[in-house]
């Protein structure tokens, strides 16, 4: 199998037990209830424009996944731009560059809708995510700081 036989479609509410799977596998811990909230938002709150995708394998089985949301005017950043906020390819079928044609059909759909800048938030100490990012072409903000105050 090579990213040649693997499809990107528009993620989709039914994709919800795969994503699950998948971002398990890859974190080691289950967070249904992280992607519950995620889902009510993008498939039944109708507040959103669909830009999450899948990767399907020739078997139609979803080995990965990238999901994003336009912004809608938060913070004065006006909706040319847009945001990843998770991204996850089971492990069985990493390094074979599932990640970046779901980066690339991502940027592609964003950009088609009117997008011109995509933001995303990485822990500086998570090298895989830094390194992911870094060979996708995002570079650290230049306009946005990220401030925060511990309680």
């Amino acid at each position: 199998m090579d990213k040649n036989t693997i499809k990107i479609r528009l993620m989709e509410d039914e994709d919800f037990n795969a994503v699950v799977r998948i971002d398990e596998q890859v974190l080691k811990v289950s967070r249904p209830e992280y992607y519950e909230q995620k889902f009510e938002r993008l498939f039944k709150s109708g507040e959103y424009l669909p830009t999450s995708l899948v990767a399907q394998d020739e078997n139609q089985t979803i080995v990965g996944f990238i999901m994003g949301e336009l912004y809608i005017g938060e913070y004065g950043i006006s909706r040319e731009g847009a945001a990843i906020d998770t991204v996850g390819v089971d492990p069985h079928y990493q390094r074979r560059g599932i990640g970046e044609k779901l980066m690339n059909e991502f940027l592609d759909h964003l950009k088609q809708l009117g997008v011109k800048k995509v933001n995303t938030l990485v822990d500086k100490n998570d090298t895989r995510m830094m390194l992911y990012f870094d060979s996708n072409n995002f570079s650290p903000s230049k306009a946005v700081i990220n401030l925060e105050r511990s309680i």
